[in-house]
């Protein structure tokens, strides 16, 4: 089987209803990014940090995996497919994709504020009163801004060998996220899902629909390709 390497972004998980920050103008359901997204921020005002991302985990529970999620799944049977995610919902991994890698931390994950390796699975509210398992505070398993990506060299070495590459519903913007394309074989192939693409680069193929309708047509093609 060949690899393809799926590197998806908040566009995927706006098809299924769930908002970004860049839909706004730097504002995420109404909140600044700066007073919500960073280590600073969870110093400044846990509480409201807490709140934001509790409504955020009970949003990103209820929402349902749509079609493109559903079509990731069924290219496992004919390709290799590692997902690398810049969302932190669970939405892949509820449609049934087996190899998903979070770049940016998982909703339903927390951690411990004094040991990073202490992550605990988490579905409901977190509190200032939640802690781990020596007293110690936890916080959402976030990447915030300014923090560093611990799953980045894990990303580069699965998109070394990649020989597809699928970019689904990410601007290219966030960075060092963005800059995974330049690690994938020269003679992979690349393809963009985009409604709205800034930027093609060194994309052979573009795809100007929404994930929903995009992400199923290729993976078709692809299938069709591979039979």
């Amino acid at each position: 089987m060949k690899k393809c390497v799926v590197l998806s972004g908040a566009g995927i998980s706006a098809d299924s209803g769930l908002k970004t920050f860049r839909d706004a103008g730097g504002l995420w359901e109404g909140y600044k990014v700066a007073d919500v997204c960073t280590p600073e921020a969870f110093t400044r005002n846990p509480d409201l940090v807490l709140d934001f991302y509790n409504m955020r985990r009970k949003q990103a529970n209820e929402a349902v995996p749509n079609a493109a999620h559903k079509a990731l799944v069924r290219l496992e049977s004919y390709y290799r497919v590692q997902i690398i995610t810049q969302n932190v919902d669970n939405l892949h991994e509820r449609a049934g994709s087996s190899h998903v890698l979070h770049l940016h931390g998982e909703l339903n994950k927390v951690r411990s504020c004094v040991d990073e390796n202490e992550i605990l699975e988490w579905t409901g509210d977190l509190t200032r009163e939640d802690t781990d398992g020596k007293g110690h505070a936890l916080r959402p398993h976030i990447v915030w801004f300014g923090e560093e990506v611990p799953a980045f060299p894990q990303a580069v070495e699965q998109m070394r060998d990649a020989d597809i590459v699928m970019v689904v519903g990410t601007s290219l913007q966030v960075y060092p996220a963005a800059s995974l394309l330049e690690f994938a074989p020269p003679q992979a192939e690349c393809y963009l899902v985009d409604p709205n693409p800034r930027q093609a680069g060194r994309m052979v193929e573009v795809v100007p629909k929404k994930a929903k309708d995009g992400v199923p047509a290729l993976v078709e093609e692809l299938i069709r390709r591979a039979q």
